[in-house]
């Protein structure tokens, strides 16, 4: 009688001490999951204050084309007033409008300038275009990140699930199923960190 209640003894100390290793898994678990969904709130949040970057740039950027086109006109209609005019100082005083006009739409074109952290700055058409297509690059490097963060996260919270049925089911199977999640779940994280180019050639493929 001694000898069985040992050994229910001995099999009751076994299934506590396993109860506490899927314990101390399912917590361990729940900490990546906690990483990966504060990374993909961040990445989410970079993405959206890029693409704002890039879609304020690119309406300067159109505003600046728009004045550009209207004074080059204005240059260009001015430039046979010139020629027709038979006055010397109204012809010297439309040259040099012309002159001004055409520095304008020059400056328009390319405005490049530093200010007083000696940073570029530049404000004119090609500065512009090259800093909102850098604003896309970056807002498409943060939508990556967040799109593997998510999908790291969701990878997370269905081990956890699946953990945690184990306790009460004791199928192995389960257990397996969640440990393998969570090696997905490590792998989109890492994705997300060091290669987030990568997400879109997995879906493109």
């Amino acid at each position: 009688m001694a000898h069985g209640a040992g050994h229910h003894g001995l099999e009751h100390d076994a299934g506590d001490s396993s109860s506490k290793r899927i314990a101390i898994f399912i917590t361990v678990i729940g900490l990546f999951l906690a990483v990966a969904e504060t990374m993909a709130k961040g990445a989410q949040t970079n993405s959206i204050a890029s693409n704002v970057q890039s879609s304020n740039l690119w309406s300067f950027y159109q505003a600046k084309t728009i004045r550009q086109t209207t004074l080059k006109t204005a240059a260009e209609q001015m430039e046979i007033d010139v020629v027709l005019a038979k006055d010397p100082a109204v012809k010297e005083r439309l040259a040099k409008r012309v002159t001004e006009w055409r520095a304008d739409v020059a400056r328009y074109q390319s405005e490049p300038k530093t200010n007083e952290k000696h940073e570029n700055v530049g404000e004119g058409r090609t500065e512009l275009q090259a800093r909102a297509l850098a604003a896309e690059v970056k807002r498409d490097v943060y939508t990556n990140q967040y799109h593997s963060f998510e999908i790291a996260s969701a990878a997370f919270q269905i081990a956890i699930v699946m953990a945690s049925v184990y306790l009460l089911t004791h199928i192995i199977y389960l257990l397996w199923m969640a440990s393998g999640l969570v090696g997905v779940g490590l792998v989109f994280s890492l994705i997300g960190l060091f290669s987030p180019a990568t997400i879109e050639t997995i879906f493109q493929h």
